[in-house]
């Protein structure tokens, strides 16, 4: 297992690969927009992994033992990092008085939130993604057997 530091005690990075499989771990904080002018700190883990090499999981932690888990696109995010992207349940783009910052919009039946993260860390984990598989290499890494065996019933 490689594991990779970063300056900040908030973002750590680790690698594994094992069978051809690649798993990037992000961890960050990103700021909850709870009111005008009032934030709240979120753990957040970004993760890649190559079996799923179009997507990545925004995993927030919610308390204690609980977390909420949302799939993206990964070219979303990086879309997100020069214009407004998404139409559906996540927006992403820069912050209009902030370009440095990037904002995050989820929404749900629930509700919504915004959140906020420097467009820096975005930056840096789709480049370690990158690093791996390269945008447009995407489809070299399915495998539609494997896929198919996540998405089917075993019973069939």
């Amino acid at each position: 297992m490689l594991h990779f530091e970063w300056e900040s005690s908030l973002k750590e990075c680790s690698m594994m690969a094992k069978n051809h499989r690649t798993i990037i771990r992000f961890a960050t904080v990103f700021s909850l927009a709870a009111l005008p002018g009032v934030s709240a700190p979120v753990r957040v883990e970004l993760r890649y992994e190559t079996r799923d090499p179009y997507a990545v999981a925004v995993i927030f932690n919610a308390g204690q033992s609980h977390q909420v888990r949302w799939e993206v696109a990964r070219d979303l995010l990086a879309d997100g990092l020069v214009a407004d992207s998404g139409e559906g349940d996540m927006r992403i783009g820069p912050c209009p008085d902030k370009p440095e910052l990037l904002l995050i919009t989820l929404r749900s039946p629930s509700g919504q939130a915004t959140f906020e993260t420097p467009a820096e860390k975005l930056a840096q984990f789709l480049n370690d993604t990158y690093d791996i598989v390269e945008p447009g290499d995407e489809h070299r890494w399915m495998s539609v057997d494997e896929a198919l065996n996540r998405l089917l019933p075993n019973d069939l």
